[in-house]
């Protein structure tokens, strides 16, 4: 309890909101890296995702894909692209490092959501006489969108606990209070960065959670009432009596 009480005193030290490593200057550049390398993985995955959903084709190869890249290491990747493009292009080697830890789930998240779609939906449109990419963007993308936005908030969420990595090649981040502080044996330190990164990545979750409730179409949410709501609680007709 200590340990927690010194850690929440770190925090709210005043020489920690001032100067070079200041937690704001410290917040914004972890966030920046997380929005830069989700939203470039995002451009990377996403058409692909669509594409294997909509024509049902490459689901294979995109999940040996996502499987190999979650198989990947992400501090050894870090400290390898490093080594490889020089230190002068840390940020890039760690860019890369992210967009590849967030493809995964941006690319499952894409496909999975067309691939639930109840096909005889998508016949009917077709049968209206929709075009292709009428059904993509007026039946697809819509239905499709509350397992793609919980796609985007567990690729956020793995950035968001990876970008803290990046402290250990100077890159900033709510990671260096805590390589600073492992040397140094400041533990209160230590756990106040942890706390930072948990608290950021619970308050993006849930932000991202109420975009995924928020998402739904009308007429899924009409079809399946939430639990509580005057619609589940409205009594179920008797079915006609029957000689």
């Amino acid at each position: 309890m200590n340990l927690f009480t010194d850690a929440i005193a770190w925090l709210l030290d005043p020489a920690q909101w001032q100067g070079q490593y200041a937690l704001p200057t410290l917040l914004g550049q972890h966030l920046l890296y997380t929005i830069i390398s989700v939203v470039v993985a995002a451009v990377l995955a996403l058409p692909a995702g669509w594409l294997i959903g909509h024509t049902g084709r490459g689901r294979e190869i995109a999940v040996a894909v996502s499987g190999a890249a979650r198989a990947v290491p992400s501090f050894g990747l870090l400290v390898l692209l490093v080594l490889v493009l020089g230190v002068l292009r840390t940020p890039l080697a760690a860019v890369i490092t992210f967009v590849l830890l967030a493809i995964p789930s941006l690319l499952a998240g894409a496909y999975t959501g067309f691939e639930a779609i109840d096909r005889r939906t998508v016949e009917a449109a077709r049968a209206v006489g929709m075009t292709e990419w009428q059904i993509f963007t007026k039946v697809e993308l819509p239905l499709g969108m509350p397992l793609l936005v919980g796609g985007i908030r567990s690729a956020l969420l793995q950035v968001i606990a990876t970008v803290t990595i990046g402290a250990y090649v100077n890159l900033g981040g709510l990671g260096w209070p805590i390589i600073q502080g492992i040397p140094l044996r400041r533990f209160d330190q230590v756990l106040a960065g942890a706390l930072l990164v948990a608290v950021l990545a619970l308050l993006v979750d849930l932000l991202l959670a109420g975009a995924q409730r928020a998402v739904v179409p009308a007429g899924v949410r009409a079809q399946h009432p939430t639990p509580g709501t005057d619609a589940s609680r409205a009594p179920r007709r008797a079915a006609p009596a029957t000689v």
